[in-house]
């Protein structure tokens, strides 16, 4: 195996890595986000844990995060919960820097 080779196979190796960790995140992301709005629309328990389910089966519907936040966005104005576009935003990037922590962490 020449040089390259070696080189070629190591990039692919570690795209491959970060793809995995990616979506490892954007999964753990998701079900932390679950959780965050089960208690603001009043769920705890095994409801919370069976809202967040559906928060992270929202995410299959579509490429990227709009998705997700389509889902939250909905529920809340369903329900009446005040948080704007932003704060969930937000609270979306939150989440995800603390599940890439977490998977890192091997939590």
């Amino acid at each position: 195996m020449t040089t390259f080779d070696k080189r070629r196979d190591s990039f692919e190796s570690k795209f491959a890595h970060d793809e995995a960790l990616r979506f490892k995140a954007g999964a753990r992301r998701n079900k932390l986000l679950g959780l965050w709005a089960a208690g603001h629309l009043g769920k705890a328990g095994l409801d919370a844990e069976a809202y967040a389910r559906e928060v992270v089966s929202a995410d299959f519907q579509e490429a990227g995060d709009e998705d997700v936040f389509r889902k939250i966005r909905g529920d809340f104005d369903a329900a009446g919960i005040d948080q704007t576009d932003h704060q969930i935003r937000r609270t979306m990037d939150e989440l995800l820097i603390k599940a890439v922590e977490e998977i890192k962490t091997g939590l």
